[in-house]
């Protein structure tokens, strides 16, 4: 059946009417649902309650009148699709007339909502606009829409990062307290130590940053790349994060220096080992230092340092740290006295090999004569005059006080050639050709 045209397009029949009711019947709860939840939301309640700065004011004092408006709008809708409904319900097979009016409702510019502009652009809530306009049903959902969108943007952005941070911030700012209470028993304070320090700047940043993170939640968002869904991005956790490596960095070095307080005792009784090792090898340096002096002649022998007393005294200050229990200065002192305690052992035990080189050069010419010796008599050549003869030089000059290095080792030469020739196997004479007597 063919019904005339109106203003709104062609007359919708009973069929169109009752499918388009129900499409509305089914938009009209799904758009109550969400603007159910979207009045529940514990971030809407918040951003009701909270004393707001920055970004987020400017965009609550946008976002709460579109809220209102939404449910203005919604309120329209709602009564519109009553009066469809009434309408429709009169007769079973509604009449031309109720067909006409339907499709009016249904289709055409019914609805009548205030303060808004034209119905192909966006509605303006805070700028300047029409007393009243005259809409579809259809731009109503649209609006709705696009107000239902930001609006949740706004509040789902602000209760995740209130959802994020704060709650972190407090758990770091505990955690803060107690290394703060930590450092103090260990002497790290603020204007004494560099952490005591870092500690009071973690507190200012911390407290700044939470008091930010509250009233200005939005500042700290960063909406995802290429999203557009309502709440789309991540809340920025930058500061959050750099507080919390240097609270990181703090807590190291306090475990560093309570290390120190547990085996400072420990740690001194070996550095005073260490330095006695050191005293005691420079001692042995500077004896073997005379005995060579007297015994080698013609010989560089260096000089022996004196004690190492400038790290004496420092251990004496480490032992005073540690008697009232300054931890924080311990434990810097602790390492470098290690570090050079170490260097002044290995000084002196380098400082002693270079001073007896020449009794150990004198030990090995006297051990290599009496082994060419040993090697001469294995042979039966220990009676031949010319080695009797040099191995007695050589020997008075390696037993003799002041002893010669240059020329005992001269002398030791002179006995090796001497024995190297007469150990060379003799030539053979000639063969004897004289047969036996017959």
């Amino acid at each position: 059946m063919s019904v005339a045209a109106g203003a709104t397009g062609p007359v919708m029949d009973r069929d169109e009417v009752d499918r388009a009711l129900a499409r509305l019947g089914a938009e009209y709860e799904a758009i109550e649902t969400s603007l159910l939840a979207l009045q529940d939301h514990a971030g809407r309640r918040l951003l009701e309650g909270a004393e707001l700065t920055g970004v987020t004011l400017d965009r609550w004092n946008a976002t709460e009148p579109a809220i209102t408006l939404l449910w203005s709008y919604f309120d329209t809708y709602s009564a519109a699709l009553r009066a469809a409904r009434e309408l429709r319900a009169r007769r079973r097979f509604p009449s031309r007339t109720d067909l006409s009016e339907l499709t009016d409702i249904l289709r055409g510019e019914s609805v009548t909502v205030a303060g808004g502009p034209s119905s192909h652009t966006q509605p303006s809530i805070t700028g300047p606009a029409k007393l009243s306009e005259h809409i579809t049903l259809a731009a109503l959902v649209s609006r709705m829409n696009d107000l239902y969108a930001r609006s949740l943007d706004m509040v789902v952005t602000a209760d995740a990062v209130w959802s994020a941070l704060p709650a972190r911030i407090d758990l770091l700012a505990a955690e803060l307290q107690r290394t703060r209470s930590l450092a103090h028993s260990v002497g790290v304070r603020p204007g004494e130590h560099p952490s005591g320090d870092d500690l009071e700047d973690i507190t200012h940043e911390l407290k700044a940053l939470r008091t930010q993170v509250v009233t200005d939640p939005l500042a700290f968002w960063r909406p995802g790349l290429g999203s557009s869904a309502p709440g789309g991005g991540r809340p920025d956790t930058e500061r959050y994060d750099r507080a919390a490596r240097a609270l990181e960095d703090v807590r190291r070095e306090i475990d560093a220096v309570l290390t120190v307080r547990q085996d400072a005792e420990q740690r001194l009784v070996r550095l005073r080992d260490v330095l006695s090792r050191a005293d005691r090898t420079l001692t042995e340096a500077r004896s073997a230092r005379g005995e060579v002096l007297a015994k080698i002649a013609a010989s560089e022998v260096p000089a022996v340092g004196g004690p190492p007393t400038a790290l004496q005294e420092q251990l004496v200050l480490a032992a005073d740290y540690r008697r009232h229990a300054q931890w924080h200065r311990l434990s810097p002192l602790l390492e470098s006295l290690e570090r050079e305690a170490e260097d002044e052992l290995l000084r002196a035990r380098e400082s002693l090999t270079a001073v007896t080189a020449p009794l150990a050069v004198r030990a090995e010419l006297r051990g290599r004569l009496d082994a060419y010796k040993a090697k001469v008599a294995r042979h039966g050549m220990a009676e031949d005059p010319l080695l009797i003869e040099r191995y007695d030089a050589a020997r008075r000059m390696l037993w003799s006080a002041p002893c010669d290095l240059r020329v005992a080792e001269q002398a030791v030469l002179r006995y090796q050639q001497a024995a190297a020739e007469v150990l060379v196997p003799r030539r053979s004479g000639p063969s004897d050709h004289t047969g036996s007597p017959s």
